[in-house]
């Protein structure tokens, strides 16, 4: 007896979370996948890089933060989708306006999104929206170790403030691009379930090694630059926060989607422990490759770094999807180590 294969439509699929998404999605062998690109260079790209699996479709959305920029693939696909995942997100620093070039667009890129699963997607079952820690988190508490939060912390910056410089802008871009679905989730009567997945720097190899290039995504370029260091480049103390890896997360989406109601109104905060930069130089340097040719910094100095910091509690998450996270050597040492294939020295 064969069982139908469900249908997933997700966003950004040429992104760092996303691919692995997708290749688990692939693997689970229960799961078509349309997935939204900007152009048709990036679709041949994965295709290729997923040997042009007959499950794997495109989709191309040019500007996601245009209000209508999915309506016409979701007019084509929507009868035949089951699940959406929405990962897709302006992320880039280099700006003029904060408020145009970063929280506007986040706030219309899942608005448009989640109007067209509502309108055109009768048959969808549940919606995973990809937002991040930093809708959680209070940044200006981050090193406050009195400061606890769980599953229902929200930041809690207002607009002035993120208007201050492009981290604070995107801390609250991230915010209101994830209130923006669950207020469209009430007002829009959605018929689907809806989960917020929130993950911290996420770390882990890219899904394929022809994605390995010179400077990486933003949490895994932290790893590379150390790769890539001396024995005296300095350990920049005052880098520190919380680690995942990629293929955690991307788990964490597809979780959902096997047992809906279960996850239904859950936000997963995605968090595997902290860490600070002396700690992933630590690991590094257990890696043959590596030692001796590497930053060293201060041996084990971050070893208590749990203590100083903001007390993360993500009890409700980890019962939800009740699997072991990875570790930080573990993550580390895969980011590492398909970095050094890549370049031959594995």
């Amino acid at each position: 007896m064969t069982t139908e294969k469900q249908t997933v439509f997700l966003s950004g699929a040429s992104g760092f979370i996303a691919q692995h998404t997708i290749k688990q999605l692939l693997d689970a062998g229960k799961f078509k996948v349309i997935g939204s690109v900007r152009s048709e260079d990036k679709a041949n790209s994965l295709a290729k890089n997923f040997n042009n699996n007959p499950d794997l479709s495109f989709v191309y959305v040019k500007d996601i933060a245009e209000e209508t920029a999915f309506d016409e693939a979701f007019k084509e696909h929507g009868s035949k989708l089951d699940f959406v995942i929405h990962s897709a997100s302006p992320f880039t620093f280099d700006i003029t306006d904060i408020n145009k070039d970063l929280i506007i667009p986040a706030k219309v890129g899942s608005a448009g999104i989640f109007k067209a699963s509502v309108n055109y997607a009768p048959n969808l079952k549940h919606f995973v929206v990809t937002s991040s820690y930093a809708a959680i988190n209070d940044l200006l508490r981050e090193t406050d170790n009195t400061y606890h939060l769980n599953e229902n912390t929200w930041n809690p910056m207002p607009f002035d403030e993120a208007l201050a410089n492009p981290i604070f802008g995107y801390c609250y871009s991230k915010k209101v691009a994830e209130q923006t679905v669950w207020k469209l989730t009430e007002e829009l009567n959605a018929k689907f379930n809806v989960t917020a997945v929130n993950p911290v720097f996420v770390f882990g190899p890219q899904c394929f090694d022809s994605s390995v290039t010179k400077v990486l995504n933003t949490s895994c370029e932290i790893v590379n630059k150390f790769v890539h260091s001396t024995p005296e480049t300095e350990v920049d103390e005052s880098i520190k926060g919380s680690y995942i890896d990629v293929r955690d997360i991307a788990r964490a989406h597809i979780e959902p989607l096997l047992d809906s109601d279960k996850f239904n109104g859950k936000r997963l905060l995605m968090d595997g422990g902290r860490f600070g930069n002396q700690a992933i130089v630590d690991v590094l340097n257990t890696i043959p490759q590596l030692k001796g040719k590497i930053a060293v910094g201060t041996p084990h100095k971050d070893d208590d770094i749990e203590n100083q910091m903001a007390v993360i509690d993500n009890s409700a998450t980890k019962k939800l999807l009740n699997f072991e996270f990875m570790n930080l050597e573990q993550t580390v040492k895969d980011t590492a180590l398909q970095i050094l294939k890549v370049e031959g020295k594995a």
